[in-house]
């Protein structure tokens, strides 16, 4: 089942064209691990290529690629798009389809209600003709995944009406949204109108939507990569990496006899099991740089203990995790210490499966008391080694992850709104008060929810 991606302002564009070439790199690498067939691993090659890529059997000359993405690109300023495509068709591998990108030259001066108002009522039959185009390419389709950041006012804006008319347009596909999460010290000064008029739309059409954290990010690329001076590309290769460990092609379970096909659905049938629930965040491990991995070797138990930490402590690397916080920790006042989940998808990669024991996973106390015991945790592998790493985990999870980052913006927001900072800004390009109160109601009762699991 192929995957459409929407790309849309200068952080999806980027993102995605980051993510297509970290798909592929993996695909391609000489597998490391000699127990992976030649006939497994060309399987892999092809689920990977029809998975995310059509094949282009017309190119006209040689300078073509007959691997084209699928994916619909979208901003409002062309200087990004273009930069994006030519990185593409550098790597020799694969490019972009020609007439799927759609720009302007007027971008949305970081303004939600001016790319969700203005632009999207203007430009959204247009670029849902291109989705349909690329739709039309797949033998069956498994769903829509919309890349954008919640910062800026394409993006968000565009972003956040592109996905209603998404689901208006399909709907019964599966829609997922990744969202890039502003620095808390901020990028643009009413980032956290955006992101809370984004994330308060998003809830009401996509199926799930995945938080990746900038702060997170870049602590990443500063303290495991070792970076003295990091930039987007940086950023965007942790963001592919974390991607690319749950929707590159898995078995379902440890026998590698049944490969998942309906990715995202399978997917969003275990993690999303509740429409109140729809906030999902990834951790991986281990998270090195180049020179690091030569000289590492991980065995499963280590790299299981890790990650397991990680999640109960809700830390985003293997490095600095509080090993003081357990399972079952509780406050004076009685409140859970420990990150509580709802539902846990596990993918493990690389050699030696059988001795990855993931039992402490499935913990019940680790879990909402709600959930039955046998929809918590669903595993799934794959023997191949991904990447550069021999062994490797990931762990996509829809838990309390979240409250700190929306408790932030919510709590920002709120105390501009009060003094009327900037609404004028929205107000002119149709927003109302009311639009912000109802968007302030619906993110209060999404962290009521995530706090009381």
């Amino acid at each position: 089942m192929s995957v459409v991606t929407l790309q849309v302002g200068q952080c999806g564009n980027q993102v995605g064209g980051q993510m297509f070439g970290t798909l592929l790199d993996d695909a391609f690498a000489k597998p490391s691990t000699t127990h992976v067939s030649a006939t497994k691993n060309e399987e892999y090659i092809q689920e990977v290529c029809s998975r995310f890529f059509s094949e282009d059997s017309g190119k006209r000359s040689e300078e073509e690629h007959d691997l084209k993405a699928r994916a619909v690109m979208v901003d409002m300023e062309p200087k990004v798009i273009a930069q994006t495509c030519a990185d593409a068709r550098r790597t020799g591998l694969w490019a972009y389809p020609s007439k799927q990108q759609f720009c302007q030259k007027r971008g949305s001066g970081n303004n939600w209600a001016h790319g969700y108002s203005l632009h999207g009522n203007r430009v959204s039959e247009q670029i849902l003709s291109m989705v349909q185009r690329e739709a039309e390419k797949c033998d069956y389709i498994g769903g829509f995944l919309a890349l954008m950041s919640l910062a800026g006012g394409t993006g968000s804006g565009l972003g956040a009406h592109l996905t209603q008319s998404l689901r208006d347009e399909f709907p019964h596909s599966f829609i997922v949204n990744q969202v890039v999460w502003p620095y808390n010290t901020g990028e643009v000064i009413v980032q956290n109108y955006n992101a809370l008029l984004t994330l308060s739309h998003l809830y009401q059409t996509a199926d799930a939507i995945l938080v990746l954290e900038n702060d997170d990010l870049h602590r990443v690329c500063s303290q495991l990569m070792n970076l003295k001076k990091i930039s987007f590309r940086d950023i965007n290769w942790v963001i592919s990496m974390k991607m690319a460990g749950f929707l590159q092609p898995v078995f379902a379970g440890r026998s590698c006899d049944r490969l998942v096909t309906n990715h995202l659905g399978d997917l969003l049938e275990h993690l999303v099991p509740h429409p109140d629930y729809k906030l999902l965040t990834v951790k991986n491990i281990p998270q090195m740089s180049d020179q690091a991995v030569e000289f590492s070797t991980y065995q499963w138990p280590g790299l299981l203990k890790h990650l397991r930490q990680m999640l109960i402590a809700n830390a985003a690397m293997e490095e600095g995790i509080n090993w003081q916080v357990t399972v079952g920790d509780q406050t004076p006042r009685g409140t859970i210490k420990h990150n509580r989940c709802l539902a846990n998808l596990l993918t493990l990669r690389g050699r030696d499966l059988a001795t990855a024991d993931s039992s402490p996973f499935s913990e019940p106390r680790l879990y909402a008391s709600w959930m039955p015991a046998d929809c918590t945790l669903k595993e799934w592998a794959q023997p191949r080694a991904f990447s550069r790493y021999e062994k490797c985990g990931t762990l996509l999870s829809n838990s309390r992850s979240a409250i700190g980052p929306l408790d932030h913006v919510i709590g920002k927001a709120w105390r501009m709104f009060s003094a009327r900072a900037y609404v004028h800004q929205y107000v002119k390009h149709g927003l109302t008060e009311d639009d912000f109160l109802d968007s302030f109601a619906t993110l209060e009762q999404i962290l009521d929810n995530y706090r009381t699991l």
